[in-house]
């Protein structure tokens, strides 16, 4: 409960900061000390102090999984922030920068709910908070056309999905004998299933797969990445994909557990044709800001391995999953965003005018793909892992390694244009705080590649529930 009041409280205060100053470093540094006593007061949450003993009715649901997919949300927020909060400050010619980190803190407020809620109607207005901010920061760069057109069909998408979802809420509604919105008493005894629930089943499941880019509903994806302003494309790629992800799995797990073998197959066939077109069509990008794009749709397909095995290895596996792919993707794109030209053309040369940018950026790229010694691979390893404990789809997890081999073609053009061909210096405005940070968030992959228990012990550890 902490996080929400506090993110909640904290966007009205960065709202009406503005009226005192419009310096973007004083802004910068005040979104910087919210993040800190948000990660506080989340960390007192999972140690059972309450700032705001709330009596949230049943509609909450507070437990180590929920908490400690906060944490590793709100740090990576922290290190967005750090990495790339000087982008923000640009943006204030098109929108003043008090708002834009105000929106911020509004859609870590939403995230706080979806990864908490014990009912459809928390969801629903978790899902809701966390859409709204989003469409207006995709639509701030008002003199871009791009960013408005990107802007018009994510909220377009974005509503149509929000009524997919209001009517399959609706539909379980109906179909639960008692009439509740709870999503411990929706799955109980549904060993028959009816036709009303089945429907409402499905439909939550198509809403949330627009919600995080699940193909055949990821078409709205790299218009809308490519788009956006790049240093909220970051944002919405990690922070956003992550918090939705623990509350589609948070969803499945408590309420279609006992109907599993029902759904399966038909996640099973999204997960296969995400992780097809995502990394194929990324094979073919010009542009490493819609590759990267077209990447994200890819490692949604794996991370929809853990929504297909609901098991300890997968809730285990997500959570590693989502901090070593928002580490490397906020680290590459802060990058990115430095860089005047977004093609791979753009970075030849890199590693020999800037060869701490080039080093860091391997590290990330090889996290994204899978590569031993990273994080990214130990996360991938407990998708794969997690669906094999099933007993069942080994055709899907050979289809996901021969994926993720292709998905090392298209990260490793990257990494051959740095090392491997000769370009013209680019002017960049790197400050010596900038590539410290960089080294740090790779030296974090790094140990979670090595360490990985350094995350699934805490949940382990942490077994308090509220």
């Amino acid at each position: 409960m902490n996080a929400i009041i506090i993110s909640a409280l904290w966007g009205i205060i960065m709202m009406f900061s503005g009226i005192v100053t419009s310096k973007g470093s004083a802004l910068r540094n005040a979104a910087v000390l919210g993040l800190l006593l948000l990660l506080t007061g989340n960390y007192l949450d999972l140690i059972g102090y309450h700032f705001f003993p709330v009596d949230v009715h049943k509609m909450l649901f507070f437990d180590s999984f929920g908490l400690l997919a906060n944490t590793i949300i709100f740090g990576a927020t922290l290190i967005y922030v750090l990495l790339s909060g000087r982008e923000i400050e640009n943006i204030a010619a098109r929108m003043p920068v008090a708002e834009c980190f105000a929106l911020i803190f509004f859609v870590l407020c939403g995230v706080s709910l979806v990864t908490t809620f014990n009912t459809l109607l928390m969801l629903f207005i978790g899902i809701e908070i966390i859409s709204i901010p989003l469409y207006i920061l995709t639509g701030s760069d008002k003199r871009n056309l791009k960013s408005n057109e990107a802007a018009l069909k994510y909220f377009l998408m974005g509503s149509f999905s929000t009524g997919l979802m209001l009517l399959g809420i609706a539909l379980l509604y109906g179909a639960s004998a008692t009439g509740t919105f709870s999503i411990d008493d929706l799955g109980v005894g549904k060993a028959n299933l009816s036709a009303l629930y089945i429907s409402g089943l499905l439909l939550l499941l198509v809403a949330m797969g627009f919600k995080v880019s699940a193909a055949p509903f990821h078409f709205w994806t790299p218009d809308v990445y490519d788009g956006a302003p790049t240093v909220f494309t970051s944002f919405m790629a990690t922070i956003v994909k992550a918090g939705i992800f623990i509350g589609f799995i948070r969803l499945f797990d408590e309420t279609f557990s006992d109907s599993q073998a029902r759904w399966q197959l038909f996640v099973a066939i999204i997960t296969a044709v995400t992780l097809f077109i995502g990394n194929i069509t990324a094979v073919f990008q010009q542009s490493v800001k819609r590759m990267l794009a077209y990447s994200s749709i890819a490692q949604a397909g794996f991370m929809l391995l853990a929504l297909l095995s609901i098991n300890g290895l997968a809730k285990e596996g997500i959570l590693l999953y989502a901090a070593a792919y928002s580490l490397a993707t906020i680290g590459i794109f802060a990058v990115l965003i430095k860089m005047k030209d977004y093609t791979f053309e753009g970075f030849n040369g890199l590693a020999k005018h800037h060869p701490v940018l080039a080093a860091t950026c391997t590290i990330f790229l090889l996290s994204l793909a899978g590569i031993p010694l990273t994080a990214g691979f130990f996360a991938k390893y407990y998708m794969l892992a997690a669906v094999i404990e099933t007993g069942h789809f080994l055709w899907l997890v050979i289809f996901a390694v021969l994926c993720a081999a292709v998905s090392v073609y298209y990260y490793f053009r990257v990494i051959q244009a740095m090392y491997f061909k000769d370009g013209d210096a680019q002017a960049l405005e790197l400050r010596p705080g900038f590539k410290g940070l960089l080294v740090v968030v790779a030296a974090l992959i790094l140990l979670l590649g090595v360490f990985p228990q350094v995350v699934l012990d805490r949940l382990h550890g942490l077994v308090y529930t509220w």
